[in-house]
């Protein structure tokens, strides 16, 4: 919903990152395998074919923030790819933890990226994040359409 609002705004494209072996829609299951993944430094396939980022500068890394962390599949993206020479921004829904640990996380596995400015919205005040979100794009230079 973040990422969407954030997409509504700007010119981007999107791409989302799903896994091969769904994560359930039941909270509980979520977060045991969740808690599963971080204990075993897990890299969960991602279905589909990664995107080329070639023609990027910018990237707007979204997600939760489980445990204080992104989930384990975004580890499995970032080290998928080169982000070498690239900005990249976090921006995570949380309960507890803002930002987690995105930027040291992303910057161990985005050698040579640019880890700047992110956004954390409490999940539960996303559908109200609108000045927020826009405070935020004008921060970061990303111009709205």
């Amino acid at each position: 919903m973040l990422a969407e609002k954030i997409a509504d705004r700007i010119a981007c494209d999107t791409y989302r990152i799903q896994a091969a072996d769904p994560y359930s829609h039941d909270y509980d299951a979520t977060v045991k395998r969740n808690v599963r993944e971080q204990d075993t430094d897990a890299r969960p396939a991602i279905e589909g074919r990664l995107p080329t980022l070639d023609s990027y500068d910018t990237i707007l890394l979204a997600s939760p923030i489980w445990n204080v962390r992104a989930p384990m599949i975004m580890t499995t993206f970032t080290e998928a790819l080169d982000f070498r020479g690239k900005t990249i921004h976090s921006v995570t829904t949380y309960a507890m933890s803002g930002l987690g640990t995105t930027a040291r996380d992303y910057a161990a596995s985005c050698p040579g990226a640019t880890i700047a400015e992110g956004l954390a919205v409490r999940g539960e005040e996303v559908k109200d994040a609108d000045t927020e979100v826009e405070a935020w794009l004008r921060r970061i230079r990303l111009p709205a359409q």
